[in-house]
């Protein structure tokens, strides 16, 4: 499990600035690339479309932001079946926007609703169950499975 996380860490790395260049429509369907570097980014591009999730850490060797990542990348379709993205800080001295807004000591895992309002805020990993269920509570989330908008996989 720690090899594969490992794995797509490096993986990720390597393929961020290629990814920038990327065209937009050249996606995999079946991979949803819903996990992001933090660093540079403007929340308000989210607004109203994507629930921001965001992982605080001091260093991508800490314990607890390799659990969660573990907790993620297993469960990314359930993830994006809630219009998830995830936002990944792990470099304080980077001084994101992010991180200068919420003021992370050390690890913290935050949930933001598509309207930017903050819905909880964790200093433990957070299994992506209990993630998702807290999404499902959500009064955009209940409307959204109402009109059948999003597809809400089961759990």
């Amino acid at each position: 499990m720690m090899q594969k996380l490992i794995a797509f860490i490096i993986m990720t790395l390597i393929a961020l600035p290629a990814m920038a260049q990327d065209d937009p429509d050249d996606v995999d369907p079946v991979e949803p690339q819903i996990v992001v570097d933090a660093v540079d980014r403007d929340l308000s591009e989210f607004l109203w479309i994507k629930r921001p999730v965001i992982v605080f850490a001091d260093s991508p060797a800490d314990p607890r932001y390799i659990q969660q990542m573990e907790y993620i990348t297993d469960r990314l379709d359930a993830l994006d079946a809630r219009d998830v993205v995830v936002l990944t800080d792990t470099d304080p001295a980077a001084e994101g926007s992010l991180r200068q807004e919420f003021r992370p000591r050390g690890f913290m895992l935050m949930l933001l609703d598509k309207n930017g309002t903050i819905y909880l805020r964790k200093p433990i990993p957070w299994d992506v169950r209990e993630i998702t269920s807290s999404i499902d509570k959500l009064p955009s989330r209940q409307r959204e499975m109402r009109e059948g908008t999003t597809s809400s996989p089961s759990d």
